[in-house]
């Protein structure tokens, strides 16, 4: 049988209202991609980044591009770059994901024993507090018993007042995530006081361009600076080297499990740390990420627990960790078959 693909969106409503120093969503819009062959079908999902002027829409647009180059044997690859649409990363990751999805299922083992990575532990997952008000993050706070360590969302006014009442009222780790919302001088100004507070590392404190910026705090910083927006692919590493002193690879943001292994090894070669993060998705997404997840020296891949309604299911959480499934490929099935109805 001829390979064969389809897509469809899907609207994944939050917990609670997700605030960051760009805005605040209550639902976000991704697309599942599914491909069959041969009896095995395997999925992927695009979960777009606004800040990268993506979209559902044009993720699926991307996705149908991209498939039309699929043939038999393509579709038992699982490096489907070369098929990559530009400026399209998250559906590049839906289309990777679903590559590896396939390939683990035809032979019937988890993508990441396919990549030799089955018997590694992983790191326990922070869980993620936006900008919200006090009294709503301290309420997040008092549910977040479980997890080890916790991510607060800064960049906005207010925000130091934000993290000394989390502080006030917990001893878990607490990571600082300011999405570029900090001058350089704002920047300075929090950074003795977030060490104070025992914070571990803060990603990305200023904007993207502010390379030479960046640098500069670095030299002066009491703690670790993690490069986000800041990286994208392989070709990014090298120039910020010395203006940070880790990255965050996320399978949205640079184009699935491929990239991310070559994203991983070139941070190493560099004495780069490696966080690796996520979008808001589900937990098909999340199931991608994890096949790579014990490279990481910290991950971040709570999106599918910030769902309301996650329309996968198969992974667990124990004291913290996310666990992956046991089953072939990404391990993870529709919750509802009419998701996606056998063919």
């Amino acid at each position: 049988m001829a390979a064969s693909w389809r897509s469809r969106t899907i609207e994944l409503r939050l917990r609670s209202p997700f605030r960051l120093s760009r805005g605040t969503s209550e639902t976000r819009r991704n697309v599942v991609f599914e491909i069959a062959a041969e009896g095995c079908v395997g999925r992927g999902e695009a979960a777009p980044i606004p800040r990268y002027r993506e979209s559902a829409e044009s993720a699926s647009a991307a996705l149908e591009r991209m498939a039309a180059g699929l043939d038999d044997a393509r579709a038992f690859a699982v490096e489907g770059t070369r098929l990559a649409v530009a400026g399209e990363r998250a559906a590049q990751a839906a289309f990777d994901a679903a590559l590896h999805d396939l390939a683990g299922r035809r032979l019937g083992v988890p993508v990441r024993e396919l990549l030799g990575l089955a018997r590694r532990p992983l790191p326990p997952t922070s869980w993620t507090i936006g900008v919200d008000p006090i009294p709503e993050a301290l309420e997040k706070v008092a549910s977040a018993g479980e997890f080890e360590v916790l991510k607060l969302k800064m960049g906005v006014d207010g925000d130091l007042e934000l993290l000394r009442a989390v502080r006030e009222v917990t001893r878990q780790t607490i990571r600082v995530d300011a999405n570029e919302g900090w001058t350089l001088d704002g920047a300075r100004a929090r950074l003795p006081e977030l060490a104070r507070l025992g914070v571990e590392f803060v990603e990305q404190p200023l904007p993207e361009g502010s390379l030479e910026e960046m640098r500069e705090l670095r030299r002066t910083s009491p703690l670790p600076l993690i490069a986000d927006e800041s990286v994208h692919d392989v070709a990014d590493v090298p120039r910020l080297a010395g203006a940070f002193d880790g990255i965050n690879v996320k399978l949205a943001k640079c184009g699935g499990i491929a990239p991310a292994l070559r994203l991983i090894a070139a941070a190493r070669a560099l004495g780069l740390k490696v966080l690796l993060g996520c979008m808001i998705e589900s937990s098909l997404g999340i199931a991608a990420a994890l096949a790579v997840a014990p490279l990481a020296d910290w991950i971040d891949l709570d999106g599918h627990l910030l769902v309301a309604d996650d329309p996968f299911t198969g992974l667990g959480l124990v004291g913290g960790r996310v666990v992956p499934s046991e089953g072939a490929g990404l391990g993870v099935e529709p919750r509802d078959p009419a998701l996606f109805p056998d063919r």
